[in-house]
């Protein structure tokens, strides 16, 4: 393993055995070395594999700027999240993660909380992704011997879904709050409390996630006429009305009409989701 760049005395730039660029980390791997040098893999600790070029330029900057701990510890959150949510993460979470961690803690040693205002929504909606972001405050307790607040759980919950979506964190507030606002046209409509324990629920909530990531990116499902649709409307009559509530709420605030397509599986998720919440 030949250096071909050194960004810190524990980072190296070389290539695998494909030619491609990497960069690998170890501690004092490139103490007293130099551009040119060989290093002994068993003195590598971890390898990074970027796929976009772009994206690795950045990882490179951040890794110059940013002590090998942090890394580390961003790394370790990152495994646990691919591992718990069986589910592959952009290669960006590399970069936003560890720099939103290493930003965190020297805000809160500087005494400077800031307040998460999706909280509340990120622990409903995203309840995997959240629970992974607790346990991340612990590691974090653990290894900086510092007590991040529960809103940075909530913050790092939504770097997890950023990276699955492969959006940027403005749009996850977004979808997070259309999320919001559609389960509250659902609630108001049918005056229940969703039992959020429910499988139908985080059907729905899955659901919504993608719609609503398709409205903001201006997708759609083609507007097909579906027969279907008219034995739903039949069959879920309050549920259809709900959707009819919600068609003309989203059309005020985004200018958006839902399309046949959309209306059939919104009424069929949301008549499963109020029949499994009333008891």
């Amino acid at each position: 393993m030949v250096i071909e760049k050194i960004l810190n005395n524990n980072v190296i730039i070389t290539t695998d055995e494909n030619d491609k660029e990497i960069v690998v980390m170890g501690r004092g791997l490139a103490y007293k070395k130099r551009t040119g040098d060989h290093i002994s893999k068993d003195k590598v600790d971890k390898v990074f594999k970027l796929s976009d070029p772009n994206m690795s330029d950045k990882f490179k900057e951040l890794i110059a700027d940013i002590p090998m701990r942090y890394m580390e510890l961003s790394d370790e959150i990152i495994l646990q999240a691919k591992e718990k949510l069986g589910k592959r993460l952009n290669d960006s979470i590399y970069i936003s993660l560890t720099d939103h961690i290493y930003t965190a803690i020297e805000r809160v040693r500087e005494g400077v909380n800031v307040k998460n205002a999706l909280l509340w929504d990120i622990k409903r909606f995203y309840q995997s992704e959240f629970k992974i972001g607790l346990e991340a405050l612990d590691y974090i307790e653990e290894k900086f011997e510092i007590r991040l607040p529960e809103d940075e759980a909530g913050f790092i919950a939504l770097h997890i879904v950023n990276a699955q979506m492969d959006q940027n964190i403005k749009v996850i507030y977004e979808i997070t709050q259309m999320i919001q606002e559609i389960t509250n046209v659902v609630k108001y409509h049918y005056r229940i409390v969703f039992n959020e324990d429910s499988v139908y629920y985080y059907r729905f909530i899955t659901h919504l996630k993608y719609f609503a990531e398709r409205l903001i990116s201006n997708k759609s499902y083609e507007n097909n006429e579906d027969d279907l649709l008219e034995v739903i409307k039949v069959k879920y009559k309050n549920a259809y009305k709900c959707i009819e509530k919600l068609d003309e709420f989203i059309h005020k605030k985004y200018n958006y009409n839902l399309t046949d397509e959309e209306k059939l599986y919104l009424t069929i998720h949301v008549e499963r989701v109020v029949s499994k919440s009333i008891k």
